[in-house]
């Protein structure tokens, strides 16, 4: 299927698209009459870039973990690392937020206090 097809059927997006193949990974993927076609091999590594993407990882870091996955035999190691990385990452995000929060949450409450204390 074209670039356009595979864009249209599975939601991808053409810049994604466009990334994969400068990338140079899509062994599969061919030329034919200067429209690329995807393979479903093409679309099971499509759909693994569409999570990374999904679940925060950069252009860069999805070029990385791809390459890993496709070049290198036995890399199931780095890409645990890479990985534990990012949900470690996102952890410190996650926290980061809660105290935010909770910030936020006393500032409303000492306000309401106030308010409260105001109207009687």
């Amino acid at each position: 299927m074209t670039i356009q097809e595979a864009s249209e059927r599975y939601m991808i997006p053409i810049k994604i698209l466009k990334e994969y193949e400068s990338w140079g990974l899509c062994g599969a993927v061919k030329k034919v009459m200067g429209a690329w076609q995807y393979d479903d091999t093409d679309l099971e590594h499509l759909s693994i870039i569409m999570t990374l993407h999904d679940i925060g990882f950069s252009t860069e870091e999805v070029e990385i973990y791809m390459r890993l996955l496709l070049e290198q035999e036995n890399s199931d190691t780095a890409r645990l690392r890479i990985l534990n990385q990012k949900r470690s990452a996102t952890l410190d995000e996650i926290h980061f937020r809660e105290r935010q929060l909770e910030r936020l949450d006393y500032l409303r409450h000492e306000l309401r206090k106030k308010t409260d204390g105001q109207k009687e």
